[in-house]
């Protein structure tokens, strides 16, 4: 059997000055799930510039603090249309101001990649949300990485 064909990506975890995440609201077939925002890397492309792009394309943020990689992620699941087997993920810590999302694409084009909406939320709104977050432990790794700051190295955030 051949091991699954995983696009590289990288996702922002946008904080605010106070502590609220920006997230984006995905609609598929069956579920709508919150996640960072970010995207699949364009090839040659590092890291920091794909956050950059990402991040203009689908918030409109273009100045902010880049912060280290503090979590991974890898998770198995049929990807646009089938081209990818799943997805393997970075995410970095962002720091900005505070801001309303503008996104630099259109809402056919945030469409076209399942986006949605999106919103700030606070520690306590993702602990007594009853929605469904990517990673699903969202609201636990917010809190820790909140309380204790990065990570020496990237942890595993599950799927």
């Amino acid at each position: 059997m051949a091991p699954p064909r995983l696009r590289t990506a990288v996702r922002a975890i946008i904080l605010d000055p106070a502590d609220r995440i920006l997230l984006v609201r995905f609609s598929f077939e069956s579920r709508i799930v919150w996640a960072c925002p970010g995207g699949g890397l364009e090839d040659g492309e590092a890291d920091a510039t794909a956050i950059r792009r990402e991040l203009d394309e689908e918030v409109g943020l273009t100045s902010f603090e880049l912060g280290p990689c503090v979590w991974t992620r890898e998770h198995v699941i049929p990807l646009f249309g089938g081209r990818w087997d799943g997805q393997r993920e970075r995410f970095y810590l962002v720091r900005a101001p505070a801001f309303e999302p503008q996104p630099r694409f259109t809402t056919e084009e945030l469409a076209a990649e399942n986006m949605v909406g999106m919103g700030w939320w606070t520690p306590a709104e993702l602990h007594g949300a009853d929605a469904t977050f990517a990673p699903r432990l969202l609201p636990e790794l917010v809190t820790e990485l909140l309380a204790n700051g990065p990570p020496a190295s990237p942890i595993d955030a599950g799927v």
